[in-house]
């Protein structure tokens, strides 16, 4: 570890020295991505491929926030690298919009101009009897020959949709709650208000892990089921990704908060996990409203 210069105890701007946390990252991230591309396709040994790659992911990404906890506790990190993890963080969810955006797009053009303009077109090109609307498989529209996309039903925004936007929403005051209780010196009330909201992103998810039990099993909504059911899963699949990793997030920040660490001055940490949780909120009311309700 070095630093350009000190002043006091604090260096004027912490380097890091070499780490082998990135390159063992991404053998775990190889693991994943292998075994989740064989497990897709049918090959059993792809499951245990993508465990491994887990497992061994979570164990580096462990080691390395460890060492980054440790240098923050030590006072390695001042005023001008907190300034850095704000903007590293402010453009790391500049591009998870963009990532959503892109989502958000095609779902767009599928509605509005691929399947009408498909529609529009001559039979033969399709199927006799095509209907350009959306979606273009459902009871009392025709479904493709031969059973290619099943007929299915949508999901709409109630009940399940309609809870996991007030919990998510709900999840957002609690941190706000915590943010003032931190800042204001009360860590026994944050830590509460923390556990809160963890546990609202924890039943988030478990509701929409029952939402998909529902749309594979009584609506015959499947990530096969034509463009809207891929754009479905799509989208929810990701967000729901998102939710997970914020909650992980939060819980870790929580597990910080009882040790001791954080001051009402100085907590990026917190703080960056609550801005990504609140992102993660934007994105579902954008979601709840274009994927459920239109």
């Amino acid at each position: 570890m070095s630093a350009a210069s000190h002043q006091g105890t604090t260096p004027y701007y912490f380097v890091p020295g070499p780490s082998r946390h990135p390159v063992l990252a991404s053998v775990g991230l190889f693991f994943v991505i292998l075994g989740a591309g064989q497990w897709i396709n049918g090959h059993g040994w792809g499951a245990y491929s993508l465990l491994f790659g887990l497992l061994w992911w979570a164990f580096v990404l462990q080691q390395w926030f460890r060492e980054a906890i440790g240098e923050s506790e030590g006072g390695l990190y001042g005023d001008r690298v907190d300034v850095s993890f704000r903007w590293s963080m402010s453009w790391f969810i500049f591009s998870e919009v963009m990532f959503f955006a892109a989502f958000f797009g095609a779902l767009y053009w599928a509605r509005v101009h691929a399947v009408p303009s498909l529609g529009s077109l001559d039979n033969a090109v399709l199927w006799p009897d095509f209907k350009g609307g959306w979606p273009s498989a459902v009871p009392g529209a025709t479904a493709s020959p031969a059973g290619i996309v099943e007929p299915f039903y949508t999901m709409g925004p109630w009940p399940l949709p309609t809870i996991n936007t007030a919990l998510l929403l709900t999840s957002g005051v609690t941190l706000t709650i915590a943010h003032h209780a931190l800042v204001a010196g009360q860590r026994s009330k944050t830590i509460l208000w923390m556990w809160i909201t963890v546990l609202l992103g924890i039943t988030f998810l478990g509701v929409q892990a029952y939402e998909y039990w529902h749309a594979y099993n009584e609506l015959n909504l499947k990530l096969s089921s034509g463009i809207y059911g891929s754009t479905f899963f799509m989208l929810t699949g990701f967000h729901g990704f998102h939710v997970f990793v914020g909650m992980l997030m939060l819980l870790f920040i929580t597990i910080r908060l009882m040790k001791g660490h954080f001051t009402p001055e100085r907590h990026f940490g917190f703080e960056g996990a609550a801005w990504y949780w609140h992102f993660v909120d934007v994105v579902w009311l954008g979601l709840y409203i274009v994927v459920y309700w239109m």
